[in-house]
């Protein structure tokens, strides 16, 4: 192997050492069947879908900690009925021990089902550092956002840093899914240049179906022409295989340079399942070693 081979292995193994997974509160089994092949320490989003109760919320991020891992339950702005309603939930997570760590999101409804509009307002309220918060996770859209204007998304991201250094709160960024590493360190780079230092972990969707893979991509406005999905390794007309995201890393570790990008690293979307996706990694991981 010559020494630029070698240091693009060096690269792309160091974006996995502390990679991040994503789960919902009904997968708590899913995540005891995966535990084995999840790194201890690793960090593990508890997503906030509007067919889950608090009680469901919970019980996952206790048992993310249970099985040794760090919980890191989002809060969806837009699904929260009431002030009362945030209180709670954050006052349950300090109760647990699982407060630490929050992810906000501004979430899917089109109208607020109550006071808060987006994640900024949350941050505003001052309840986070209240109830034990630490480290705050806000979104960031490589590839914008089929609602949201690109004006108005980089202002939101300038705003919750903003804000975050102001209470003050540790953050991180999460972006989005893509298939195309363009734009993505495009992106990397647009958000250094305004002056946005944090941490940023890269979305990338764990091996699952294609079709699976489309639908989703298909939701969140990710670009999914033929050009593209074939540079990330499979083609539209063919629907009935599974893809992972092998060249994708492969090819963000060729192009990361960490004196432009800063700190990066991996967050899996967990569309195939927590145990594909940790077992995949882990394979990964031991292949570039070799």
């Amino acid at each position: 192997m010559n020494p630029a081979s070698t240091a693009r292995t060096a690269v792309g193994t160091a974006l996995l050492e502390d990679f991040s997974l994503e789960m919902t509160g009904k997968d708590i089994p899913k995540l005891e069947e995966a535990c084995d092949t999840i790194p201890q320490g690793t960090r593990i989003n508890v997503t906030f879908l509007g067919n889950e109760d608090l009680e469901m919320r919970l019980a996952a991020a206790r048992a993310v900690k249970r099985l040794g891992f760090v919980p890191v339950p989002h809060i969806s702005a837009r699904r929260l009925g009431s002030r009362a309603d945030f209180e709670q939930f954050l006052a349950g997570l300090h109760a647990d021990g699982t407060s630490d760590n929050v992810f906000l999101v501004g979430g899917d409804p089109a109208h607020p089902e109550g006071p808060f509009a987006d994640s900024l307002s949350l941050i505003d309220t001052g309840l986070l550092q209240e109830y034990g918060v630490r480290h705050v996770g806000i979104t960031g859209y490589p590839e914008g956002h089929p609602a949201i204007d690109g004006d108005t998304l980089w202002s939101a991201l300038r705003d919750k840093h903003t804000a975050l250094a102001a209470q003050p709160l540790e953050g991180g960024v999460i972006t989005q899914f893509g298939f195309d590493v363009d734009p993505v360190l495009a992106w990397v780079e647009g958000a250094r240049g305004r002056g946005i230092g944090l941490p940023i972990r890269i979305g990338v969707p764990g091996p699952a179906g294609v079709r699976r893979l489309m639908s989703y991509a298909s939701r969140f406005g990710v670009g999914t022409s033929a050009s593209v999905v074939r540079k990330y390794g499979f083609s539209i007309t063919n629907l009935m295989g599974t893809a992972g995201p092998d060249r994708f890393l492969r090819d963000l570790a060729t192009a990361y340079d960490p004196a432009r990008h800063g700190e990066l690293k991996i967050h899996f979307y967990t569309f195939g399942g927590l145990k594909t996706t940790s077992d995949w990694a882990a394979r990964f991981r031991k292949d570039s070693l070799a």
